[in-house]
């Protein structure tokens, strides 16, 4: 699981950043970008929502930073340690970064080697204003800007017909050990959305909470949310511990499940190349329209999500 795990997390940088197309000029880019990020990190709001505004520009840096050289970036995170566990909370993203750089120098030319120590030490320096943010400020991050939504074709999504899929079935357990299976999960809601999430993905985290309320509201109509932490398949117990921890302080009540990772739907879960992505199955199990990819916290993304759910309804009851 190891190898996956990381490889997992390193690999949704790099594929969600290269659907990104970046048309300026690359030198006088990194020169303006430098500039810029030096004022944001010296810049000290004064209240939470300024330091809301300026968490979700130094996000916005850091994707910056990484969707520039996608190629150079997608061959550091392929030459990282496949043993090494994920970053812990407190680990600096950049130091990280640093390390793996170093250790892959050989790959590189000096002029790319130069290119991602620069992009390296200004994600570290924004991840270390991140961590002061957020300490002053706790809420400053907890609310996802509306950014852009991803359409599946765009995304490699999209089916060539327009047969329902059906989501690939599975057993396994939630979190608490208890047995799971797809047929039953589906077939008792007359909708299942379905969201992927790692432990240490900012935007999956940053979404439980409007995922929980959206629970609520699909109680009502016959529905429900279910989570499927990447981490924890094949019933990682460490993960599963780090993920129930997370769950409990977001104050998340739905159901999150693993299974194997070599089913049909571990397959399928490590195919998934950007975080989150949620899913939207009908009593049928089958998927209804495309994937919601990127977090739902956004107006637009909700708006998808709200009219895929009616759908499911409507072909469940129909």
């Amino acid at each position: 699981m190891k190898r996956w795990k990381i490889l997992t997390v390193l690999m949704t940088f790099v594929l969600a950043f290269s659907l990104t197309a970046c048309s300026a000029n690359k030198d006088s880019k990194d020169a303006a970008d430098t500039s810029d990020i030096a004022s944001l990190t010296s810049t000290e709001p004064s209240n939470l929502d300024e330091a809301t505004k300026l968490h979700q520009k130094l996000m916005q840096k850091e994707t910056d930073i990484l969707s520039s050289d996608t190629k150079l970036w997608e061959k550091v995170f392929l030459a990282a340690n496949k043993n090494t566990t994920m970053i812990e909370d407190g680990t600096n993203y950049g130091d990280f970064l640093l390390s793996t750089i170093e250790g892959a120098k050989d790959q590189f030319s000096a002029e790319e080697l130069q290119t991602l120590k620069t992009g390296a030490e200004q994600i570290k320096e924004i991840e270390g204003k991140l961590t002061i943010l957020e300490q002053k400020y706790p809420d400053c991050g907890s609310k996802s800007g509306d950014g852009e939504s991803v359409d599946a074709e765009s995304a490699g999504m999209t089916k060539e017909n327009s047969e329902l899929t059906k989501f690939p079935s599975f057993t396994g357990k939630d979190l608490d050990g208890n047995d799971v299976n797809s047929s039953d999960l589906f077939s008792k809601n007359d909708v299942t959305v379905v969201n992927f999430w790692f432990t240490t993905c900012k935007p999956c985290v940053e979404e439980l909470k409007d995922l929980e309320a959206l629970n609520t509201e699909l109680a009502k109509k016959g529905g429900t949310v279910v989570g499927i932490n990447t981490f924890t398949l094949d019933g990682d117990k460490a993960a599963i511990s780090e993920a129930k921890d997370i769950l409990s302080k977001k104050g998340v009540s739905y159901r999150n499940v693993w299974f194997d990772s070599k089913s049909d739907a571990g397959t399928f879960t490590s195919g998934l190349y950007s975080y989150p992505t949620t899913y939207v199955v009908d009593k049928n199990g089958n998927i209804i329209g495309q994937p919601i990819v990127g977090a739902i916290t956004s107006s637009d993304q909700a708006q998808k999500l709200h009219e895929l759910i009616e759908q499911a309804i409507a072909s469940s009851n129909g």
